[in-house]
């Protein structure tokens, strides 16, 4: 009788609940991991019900690992497996299916992207306020803000951790929320391990990849390389990518651990290709980047880590016209960023206390060639210090937060926060968090310029107070339920004021666009998750997520646009007997408010992607595997923009080698 009341309870709440994109269940022998952390060996029970031991602890909340139900803001977990079953080619894909996440792309092969969290369309270009993190490296570009994940390869990727809000106590300039990409770990056996897989679909489109682990006397290294390219699926938008990537870990001694990493990539895409509009656009990145740290157990309290940085990105948009091959408008930003940070983690019976600082100089190098040409540059240098504390008082875990941070651009910004969570019964916790965060303008914004752009050096940091609540909880054995409302007050919204820059006496189209801080946004919404452990292999995953944005401008010239608002549908049906054959159908609706017939957008249907994988071959540590995956199956339209319509059906399969 229990069992039925509970499959019913299962059936009714995926009616309105979401899922989070966490590890499958998994049955674990030991806690050892709990109690190496000194936590709750009852709460990792209940927790393990939906999440694999190794995802218990993260690290992107306050820059240390800590468990995840004392982590007081809404965060999402992705895993490896989950990114190998949907078989996903790029970051943008991934997130895509994350409830809160709303990602602005063509969903082509390698589309470009943009990724926006918890919010709608307005005038403050909110993809921009959204950090994207890869080992420790930003990756928003520093002149316009955004994050182009593309140039990310998704199989070096351990997990990605998705912070929803702001994270401007932990990290500094992260107005919407954080994305943090954590790699692969080196290998820790003579013996190597790996794998080797390839794909091929319709429009020629491919992807190759190549990994292998291990240990070459005292060091762990990881090494990676991959091969992807497309004929385009619509609209002749080819893509071209190879990547690189390499980590090693070098023990100095048995408190001392030195690490390394080395990563390349070289994306290009056709972005647009239109008779109407006479024109073409093609987008190509160029990135590379380093880092070094050190991690040191100086006492079984204390543990210290520095690391540096350096990332190197080269990016353009080349627009030219179609009839004639003539230059129209191109755009290629040279950057460079350099920078460290320290960090010192003292743990001491109820306190888990992180202090730091970070610091960097970054340079930006714009060309603008055809109708206007200009070569801007400009720097800028950052640091900031923060601490952080989590207080664990039995049921009731606290974690305030305070972090400066100064720049030569904007100044001064304090960004202090107040977290908690609490265990109210056995299978349920409550959340709440305060948080002040801001966003720096881009410097193409304030010194760069653009096409038709004038740079306004008096912009200044937006910045938002964050609040949210929500509440977790195991409903019986078979499902987890999640629930989370959040409200944004921003200020000093940028907004783009069309033609108000230019020479002195310049009238209408004679000037430029200006962007500027103007009035106050506020944002509001919720977010209902909610997933089904396995029940004969079989597991149910559902999700939605509304955001509403209201403008208020300060100028009596530019009055705010409409209320804007956005939502979104996740459905996951999965299938898999352990080892062998899994076979997962995902279905997601998008609506944004665009209306506009200019823009052109269209939301008519649920896009609905198959995938299957089936083992075929295995002995020892070796196997083979084949995978097939069909993409829109029912041909559905989800796009904002009618020069850049998604894709129809189309199917892909490969197989996969590890050993």
């Amino acid at each position: 009788m229990k069992k039925i009341i509970c499959l019913s309870s299962v059936i009714s709440s995926l009616l309105f609940f979401a899922s989070p994109v966490f590890a499958s269940p998994s049955d674990n022998e030991d806690l050892q991991l709990a109690a190496s952390h000194n936590t709750d060996k009852e709460t990792v029970k209940e927790l393990l019900l939906f999440w694999d031991e190794k995802d218990l602890y993260v690290q992107s909340a306050t820059r240390y690992e800590k468990p995840i139900s004392q982590v007081a803001e809404n965060m999402t977990v992705i895993t490896a497996k989950e990114i190998e079953d949907m078989n996903a080619h790029t970051v943008a894909e991934v997130l895509n299916r994350v409830t809160g996440v709303f990602v602005d792309s063509a969903e082509d092969f390698g589309s470009s992207s943009q990724i926006h969290i918890q919010s709608s369309i307005h005038p403050s270009f909110p993809e921009r306020h959204v950090l994207v993190l890869l080992d420790g490296v930003e990756w928003n570009m520093l002149n316009d803000g955004h994050a182009e994940t593309v140039s990310i390869p998704v199989g070096i990727i351990k997990r990605i951790e998705v912070i929803k809000g702001p994270a401007s106590s932990s990290w500094g300039s992260s107005l919407g929320g954080v994305v943090n990409i954590i790699t692969k770990d080196t290998g820790n056996t003579p013996q190597p391990s790996g794998s080797l897989s390839a794909s091929y679909g319709e429009a020629n489109s491919q992807d190759y990849r190549g990994e292998i682990s291990g240990k070459a006397g005292p060091v762990g290294y990881y090494l990676y390389a991959g091969k992807q390219r497309s004929d385009g699926l619509r609209n002749n938008r080819l893509f071209d990518n190879y990547s690189l990537y390499s980590k090693f870990s070098v023990p100095v001694s048995p408190d001392v651990n030195v690490g390394f990493t080395l990563g390349y990539s070289e994306p290009r895409m056709n972005s647009l290709e239109s008779q109407e509009l006479d024109l073409s656009s093609r987008l190509f990145f160029r990135t590379f980047f380093a880092t070094a740290n050190v991690d040191a157990v100086i006492s079984p309290e204390l543990t210290l880590n520095f690391a540096l940085r350096t990332f190197q990105q080269k990016a353009g948009q080349l627009n030219n016209i179609l009839s004639t091959g003539d230059v129209f408008l191109n755009n290629i930003t040279d950057e460079e960023t350099t920078g460290g940070s320290a960090k010192l983690v003292w743990k001491h019976g109820i306190h888990t206390a992180v202090f730091g600082v970070d610091a960097s100089h970054g340079r930006d190098d714009q060309t603008l060639e055809g109708i206007v040409a200009s070569s801007p540059h400009s720097d800028i240098d950052k640091w900031a210090i923060f601490a952080n504390d989590t207080i664990s008082l039995g049921r009731l875990s606290v974690t305030p937060g305070l972090r400066f941070d100064h720049n030569n651009i904007t100044g001064s910004f304090t960004s202090p926060s107040l977290g908690a969570t609490y265990k109210i019964a056995e299978r349920t916790i409550l959340r709440a968090s305060v948080a002040r965060g801001f966003t720096i303008p881009p410097l193409g914004w304030t010194a760069g310029g653009g096409f038709f752009l004038d740079p306004n050096p008096d912009l200044k940091s937006e910045s938002v107070w964050s609040y949210q609540a929500g509440i977790e909880s195991g409903i019986c054995d078979y499902l987890w339920v999640k629930a989370t409302a959040f409200y944004h007050d921003l200020k000093d919204a940028i907004v783009k004021e069309p033609f108000a820059g230019g020479p002195p006496g310049c009238v209408g189209s004679a000037c430029n666009d200006l962007f500027v801080n103007d009035g106050k946004v506020k944002r509001k919404g919720i977010e209902l998750e909610a997933e089904t452990a396995p029940f004969h292999n079989f597991s149910l995953k559902a999700g939605f997520a509304y955001a509403h944005t209201k403008t208020i401008s300060d100028s009596d010239t530019l009055p705010g646009p409409a209320p804007s608002a956005a939502y979104e549908y996740n459905i996951t049906a999965k299938y898999e007997d352990p080892g062998n054959f899994m076979v997962q159908l995902f279905g997601h609706y998008g609506w944004w408010d665009i209306t506009s017939p200019d823009e052109g957008a269209k939301y008519n249907a649920f896009i609905w992607d198959l995938n299957l994988r089936k083992t075929i071959y295995t002995t020892g540590k070796r196997s083979a595997e084949v995978f097939l995956t069909g993409y829109n199956l029912f041909n559905g339209s989800q796009y904002t923009l009618i020069t850049a319509k998604n894709p129809k059906r189309w199917f892909e399969g490969g197989v996969r080698l590890r050993f």
